[in-house]
């Protein structure tokens, strides 16, 4: 690996290699296919994020997700379902479930009952190692995946680019730099993420989006990610060009979600 690679990232990446090779000895990838074709077809994130921003609206991706690496405990989080029912009263475009369970507490079966409950379409955001996951996400019913550029080659990008595209998945593209992120346009995907943490202090820091904005061209649509707080964040990054707004913690811990969602969703 990459010795550039922040060790704690090194550490959720081993772990998931883990994973993968369980879930190998569980089920095979033929298995996990007929199982990703038979779920109900794939709701439109990337349709959901675009047409908001084409409209030069706010299109807020609401995260579940019950704890991180940075913040410790964020909420308990004991019905993922009811935070979820209020990011889509508040306006939500789509909502990402963190499915990763060491580091932030999460399951696929928070992805399950979040589509139960609620008619958005969803991400599975976790670490993706192989395109084992991509079809398990599909099974369980994610509708997107995330690729992290910092935690893949190109070479692994690509392919799972691929098995989600054979998957009517969408993908978020996630870079962290901008030598990151000149990778991350060589995949098809519109959706360019940029997180606004630092993968080695995680700390945010909102001009990380500000400084890398130029290099998304016009056909792409650039999501700011981490470190939103207030409607006041949501109107310095659309001045970057920002219309995607990946919202995590901060609207976890929101006393009202629905109200919190929706004065971002109206920010201009």
């Amino acid at each position: 690996m990459d010795d550039a690679v922040p060790q704690r990232l090194r550490s959720i990446l081993a772990y998931k290699q883990t994973e993968v090779a369980e879930l190998r000895q569980r089920t095979t990838l033929s298995e996990l296919e007929a199982r990703a074709r038979e779920t109900s077809a794939p709701r439109l994130f990337e349709r959901a994020i675009i047409t908001i921003a084409k409209d030069g609206g706010n299109a807020l991706i609401c995260e579940v997700k019950r704890k991180s690496p940075s913040a410790g405990q964020i909420s308990d989080a004991n019905a993922p379902e009811a935070i979820a029912r209020a990011y889509e009263q508040g306006g939500a475009a789509c909502i990402s479930v963190l499915t990763d369970g060491p580091s932030f507490g999460g399951s696929l079966e928070d992805l399950a009952a979040v589509r139960e409950a609620v008619s958005l379409p969803l991400l599975r955001k976790d670490f993706m190692v192989d395109p084992l996951q991509v079809y398990e996400a599909r099974a369980a019913g994610a509708d997107a995946i995330l690729i992290i550029m910092a935690a893949v080659s190109d070479e692994l990008a690509s392919e799972l680019h691929d098995a989600a595209q054979g998957l009517d998945l969408a993908v978020l593209v996630e870079s962290h730099t901008g030598e990151e992120l000149d990778r991350a346009l060589r995949l098809p995907s519109p959706l360019m993420g940029v997180n606004n943490r630092n993968l080695h202090t995680f700390e945010t820091d909102l001009a990380t989006t500000e400084s890398v904005a130029a290099q998304i061209p016009e056909d792409r649509v650039l999501i700011t990610e981490s470190g939103i707080k207030s409607a006041s964040d949501v109107a310095r990054l659309r001045a970057a060009g920002a219309r995607g707004f990946l919202v995590g913690e901060s609207a976890m811990r929101a006393s009202d979600p629905a109200a919190f969602v929706r004065s971002l969703v109206g920010q201009t």
